[in-house]
């Protein structure tokens, strides 16, 4: 065979090769799927038959499957058999149990917030509350989770519960039924000044679109001539109440959101099936960095139709579609399928989880990845990394030694402490504390541990470790020393220092005992810069019309 039929065999044989490895391709993927779960078989056989120390199987491969899913995006999960109720609890908003949140409040596990109407509620439990004995089980020393589960169960049951409260020498006990709690996605809605409506929405469950279009009708029949929908660290949840959401404030048949993922057949347009409640009506939204998935398709609605203005700082950036998958024994996977679209054609998705870096980190896309989009009336917008505000408000942190005495409870006690002793001044979440308030506040603090470290010092401390390692301590010791004696924090001067802050946290978690978490947000109003900003938005018409011609 001469040397020009040879390269011809050659070349034939190597599209021979191609053609079959195009047509035996998905056979070859099924045979790795097949290999790889095989080896994972019997490399679990022999962990446990040889292992040193016995095993447990189900937190062994438990671990596995957080791993393997965990290399994929943060959203896409695996819901065992023991987690179906608490996940179906997360995604419509209803259980059966007492109708109260418990929480952890230095080793007692105490009612931190009781829903009003419900079983807790209307039994006498309040916030503050010690739970010692549930169904005359010792529940001292159990953790949230372990005593949630013996507070649930099925609807008109009888549970039995005794508390510690502050204001009584002798524990109290309460027995009452279980009853089907459906948590509300509007917490609150009422006026935030003249003719200005707000509504928060907390979540989107089932019924969502519903609980907005009802607020936003009776806000208007009490002279709401503008709104402000409150989706401030809403993390979203049912993408087909994100569509109801919307169109209470946009036209029947416009298009919310599409889908687009490796499944072609699943691959959807969502558009608006009803009529509006109010198409026109001068519309602010708040959006910070807690806002995401469907809080987003909301946010990005109104702002690619121009219909309101978004107001705060970026969006979380989460543009990404989960479905639930049924699993063999009772268990589930929740899997993301799917990106999702808003109307001017972006994706809002801020990290790539698609390419990961050698270590296994995600990037943001890049400022120079991004592609520029339009609203309806030609204003620029942008996608691959949240959604940017129309009106910025810098996002407010709160001070290390707020945050200190947030964190080990001491706001939280205090309050119950200063609601039992002061009933008869909190008649209205108009209610202030007083200089005395504050001077007995801080007296009290005397005696509690709150020590914290500021940003300044960590700094510091940051500087003085590098200056050891890289054997420059010696020259800048005595430098280092002057500075720390400098920004050494004193407790009773920070407490002047941010003395609004720590009289406005103080201040709402008192009105809560009260009127509980309605009285918290509406108490949360004196303080809200971003609502601020919104009301003199709303109130001056020009400028609000300059922002949504701002091309």
């Amino acid at each position: 065979m001469d040397r020009k039929r040879k390269i011809i065999v050659v070349v034939l044989i190597s599209l021979a090769s191609a053609v079959a490895l195009s047509f035996t391709a998905p056979a070859e993927r099924y045979f790795e799927i097949a290999k790889n779960l095989d080896i994972f078989a019997t490399l679990f056989k022999e962990v446990n038959a040889y292992y040193v120390d016995e095993i447990e199987p189900d937190r062994l491969i438990r671990t596995g499957i957080d791993a393997m899913l965990g290399s994929l995006d943060p959203y896409t999960n695996y819901i065992p058999e023991d987690e179906i109720e608490s996940f179906r609890t997360l995604t419509t908003g209803q259980y059966a149990g007492i109708g109260a949140l418990i929480g952890n409040l230095n080793g007692k596990v105490v009612i931190t917030m009781p829903y009003e109407k419900f079983a807790a509620n209307r039994a006498g439990l309040k916030i503050g509350d010690e739970l010692i004995f549930v169904n005359d089980i010792n529940v001292q020393g159990k953790s949230v989770p372990e005593i949630s589960a013996l507070l649930k169960g099925q609807a008109r049951t009888k549970v039995k519960v005794q508390i510690k409260r502050f204001s009584e020498p002798e524990p109290l006990t309460f027995e009452f039924a279980r009853e089907k709690i459906s948590l509300s996605n509007v917490p609150y809605f009422g006026m935030v000044d003249e003719g200005i409506g707000y509504i928060k929405l907390e979540d989107f469950t089932p019924g969502a679109g519903k609980e907005v279009a009802t607020a936003l009708k009776e806000l208007k029949s009490v002279g709401a001539e503008s709104v402000i929908l409150d989706l401030r660290s809403n993390p979203g949840g049912l993408l087909s109440e994100a569509v109801n959401v919307s169109n209470v404030f946009i036209p029947k048949n416009k298009e919310v959101v599409s889908t687009k993922g490796k499944v072609v057949e699943w691959n959807k347009t969502y558009k608006t099936l009803n009529n509006p409640v109010d198409t026109q009506i001068p519309l602010v939204v708040l959006i910070n960095g807690g806002s995401a998935s469907a809080s987003e398709i909301v946010s990005g609605v109104v702002q690619d139709y121009d219909r309101g203005l978004l107001v705060g700082s970026k969006t979380f950036g989460k543009g990404l579609v989960q479905t639930t998958r049924p699993l063999t024994y009772n268990s589930q996977l929740k899997v993301t399928t799917a990106k999702y679209y808003i109307p001017s054609g972006r994706c809002i998705q801020a990290l790539d989880y698609a390419h990961r870096n050698e270590d296994g980190s995600v990037d943001k896309f890049a400022d120079s990845l991004k592609s520029e989009f339009k609203t309806k009336k030609g204003r620029l917008v942008y996608d691959g990394a949240g959604l940017d505000p129309d009106l910025s408000v810098k996002r407010a942190f709160l001070s290390p030694i707020t945050i200190s005495l947030v964190s080990k409870g001491l706001v939280f006690n205090y309050a119950t402490e200063f609601y039992y002793k002061n009933k008869d001044r909190i008649t209205s979440t108009s209610f202030e504390l007083t200089e005395s308030d504050f001077n007995n506040f801080k007296s009290w603090l005397k005696d509690k541990d709150y020590d914290y470290t500021t940003s300044v010092e960590r700094t510091l401390e940051t500087l003085e470790k590098s200056a050891k390692e890289e054997k420059y301590y010696d020259d800048i010791s005595e430098e280092l020393k002057k500075l720390k004696a400098q920004v050494l924090h004193n407790k009773e001067s920070d407490l002047e220092t941010f003395k609004m802050e720590i009289e406005q946290i103080v201040r709402e978690e008192i009105i809560s005992r009260e009127f509980f978490e309605k009285g918290s947000i509406q108490a949360s109003f004196k303080s809200d810069e971003s609502i601020e900003t919104s009301v003199e938005l709303l109130r001056d018409k020009s400028r609000y019309s300059q922002y949504l011609s701002r091309q």
